[in-house]
């Protein structure tokens, strides 16, 4: 069995119950937890506690925010500060937790794999759900892995990351696997869940489904130039009757799992998300170390609908997304949304020149109460669609990485915690975040990113 650093397996299987209506095991040795199918229910359960409490609680989403010129540290924590002045540290606190949290996914769904087909009281379909789940979850996080400290082949970065695909739980060295490796893992990965996974569940859009791997997929082919593979999952996922763009954009985010959301992370009085702490000023009960970004909140035109999703703080000076409402953190966060994959059906057929991306792009403005384009006239009116459609939703820095434009558009971003001198991204090797100094103490194999060394 290979074995891995200790970083990726802190507090593995400290299970919650918002998935399954069963009780979750205690912790023990992962060779003995799941023989049966309540052990089965649990562990899913824990690998779904995993991406709500761990990284998709919000930090996954102001990390990529805050790193964009969407959102901007205006408060004392220096770790968030570091984000978005490319200033980030291989001791960053949150760098650090993202990347426990992301390993941590992905040794349980390894759990998962290796017990499955073995649990006797188990039927197929049980079987393969939790398989499909499973593989979903790592080939997630895998992606989100490599756009944080890897990147995308012949676009940004040099090396990929590590990849367990066995549980463990000592600590011993893997090496980081190449670029290229990492993304036909990714691949693979959600590959091998699409056919396991049910088409559709009682539980969605808090459950995986074949939908969520085919939005998946997607999002992964756009990213890797595949435009033919990305605009035919897409297609899929939108002639999908279950999905539909809601006609008020607020209703998305003032209303839990709508028809709107594809994949959706739960969260309660018992799981709590984080982004709404960090982004809700103070006047209202919150930090407000975070904040929208001035500039970008005078680019939203007047007209456009999800304008409305800004709050002005007479306090502290800022406007402040209103996207999660709820008092005490309970909002859900989405993953997946259909207007996402109108969106990438409309790159991925304006850069191959084929289908209608002009319709597509319209769908989601028109929803938004803008004019109706006649034309695009460059990719950057799809991409300052997605800059407004998912802001505060973590997209807005992948976006600029893979389509090349970071050190363009962040080259000279004004920033309140950067006064007198806007903050600038200038070194392509800052486009990763790097490696934590805790895991490169931990094990000698793996390698920090060039510009952190």
């Amino acid at each position: 069995m290979k074995k891995l650093s200790y970083i990726f397996f802190l507090s593995l299987l400290a299970f919650s119950c918002d998935v399954f209506d069963v009780q979750p095991e205690a912790a023990v040795d992962e060779n003995t937890a799941i023989t049966n199918l309540g052990g089965l229910r649990a562990a899913v359960n824990g690998l779904y506690d995993r991406l709500q409490t761990g990284y998709y609680n919000g930090r996954l989403a102001m990390a990529g925010d805050l790193s964009a010129e969407v959102a901007q540290s205006v408060g004392t924590w220096d770790f968030y500060r570091e984000m978005d002045t490319y200033r980030v540290s291989p001791d960053n606190n949150e760098n650090r937790d993202l990347f426990t949290a992301i390993y941590q996914v992905v040794n349980q769904a390894n759990n998962i794999i290796a017990a499955a087909p073995g649990v006797a009281d188990a039927t197929e379909p049980q079987k393969n759900q939790a398989l499909g789940e499973a593989y979903f979850a790592r080939g997630l996080a895998f992606f989100d892995g490599a756009m944080l400290w890897g990147g995308i082949p012949g676009v940004y970065g040099t090396l990929g990351i590590t990849l367990p695909l066995e549980p463990s739980r000592q600590a011993v060295s893997l090496p980081r696997a190449s670029l290229q490796e990492t993304w036909v893992q990714i691949e693979a990965d959600l590959q091998k869940s699409l056919p396991l996974l049910p088409e559709a569940s009682a539980g969605a859009p808090a459950r995986i489904t074949k939908a969520a791997a085919r939005g998946m997929l997607a999002r992964m082919y756009l990213y890797l130039k595949n435009y033919e593979q990305a605009a035919n999952f897409a297609s899929q996922v939108i002639s999908d009757t279950k999905f539909q763009l809601l006609a008020d954009y607020s209703t998305i985010f003032n209303t839990k799992n709508t028809a709107e959301s594809i994949l959706e992370m739960q969260f309660d009085n018992l799981d709590q998300n984080a982004i709404r702490t960090w982004y809700i000023p103070t006047s209202a009960g919150g930090r407000g170390d975070l904040a929208a970004h001035t500039e970008f909140y005078d680019s939203i035109p007047a007209a456009d609908d999800r304008k409305k999703l800004y709050a002005f703080d007479n306090n502290s000076k800022f406007y402040y997304p209103t996207k999660y409402p709820r008092a005490n953190n309970l909002d859900n966060i989405h993953v997946l949304r259909i207007a996402e994959l109108y969106l990438i059906r409309a790159e991925a057929n304006y850069l191959s020149g084929k289908g209608d991306p002009l319709a597509d792009l319209n769908r989601v403005r028109t929803r938004a109460k803008l004019p109706a384009l006649t034309a695009i006239t460059s990719i950057d009116d799809i991409l300052n669609e997605r800059k407004i459609e998912f802001a505060f939703e973590g997209q807005r820095w992948y976006d600029l990485l893979r389509t090349g434009k970071a050190l363009v558009r962040l080259a000279s971003v004004p920033r309140s915690n950067s006064p007198g001198a806007p903050a600038a991204l200038t070194d392509a090797r800052r486009q990763v975040f790097p490696i934590p100094s805790v895991e490169l103490n931990a094990n000698p194999n793996s390698v920090q990113n060039d510009a952190y060394r």
